[in-house]
């Protein structure tokens, strides 16, 4: 598996005045695209409360290249980019590319486990965490921390 993909579907207040995708809707998109994927590897909400863990993020960023209008036929392509051996800590690229195959934003995510007991960084990481990231596709130039 090369990423994680699937077509977005865009709603009108998604839409900015200029009439293209608001700069927050991307940051939505892939956050949901994370959780969804967390969820198919068994990393699921339901788990990570049980065992009272969590994702933080440090940095997201999105840099923007081509607009996305309301009726454009975007897919969502997800990779890990990053990533300690332990699991600890990672980074996520979320790419959207329209259906000519062009890139219109890049959003990367740098981020860690929260245990959410203590409200700190977990350590050792969450197993379970540990197993769903290392089935997590790698980008082509992907970096072990």
């Amino acid at each position: 598996m090369v990423s994680f993909s699937k077509e977005l579907s865009f709603r009108w207040s998604d839409l900015d005045p200029n009439f293209h995708l608001r700069h927050s809707a991307y940051y939505d998109f892939g956050a949901q695209h994370r959780i969804e994927i967390l969820e198919q590897l068994g990393l699921t909400l339901r788990v990570m409360q049980e065992q009272r863990f969590g994702p933080v993020l440090f940095r997201e960023e999105c840099i923007f290249r081509k607009e996305i209008k309301l009726s454009d036929k975007i897919f969502i392509h997800t990779k890990t980019s990053k990533m300690k051996s332990d699991g600890s800590r990672w980074s996520i690229i979320h790419e959207f590319i329209n259906e000519e195959g062009k890139l219109c934003a890049t959003i990367t995510v740098d981020g860690a486990w929260m245990d959410t007991k203590l409200r700190k960084l977990a350590s050792p990481t969450p197993a379970i965490a540990i197993e769903a990231l290392s089935i997590f596709p790698k980008s082509e130039d992907f970096v072990g921390l």
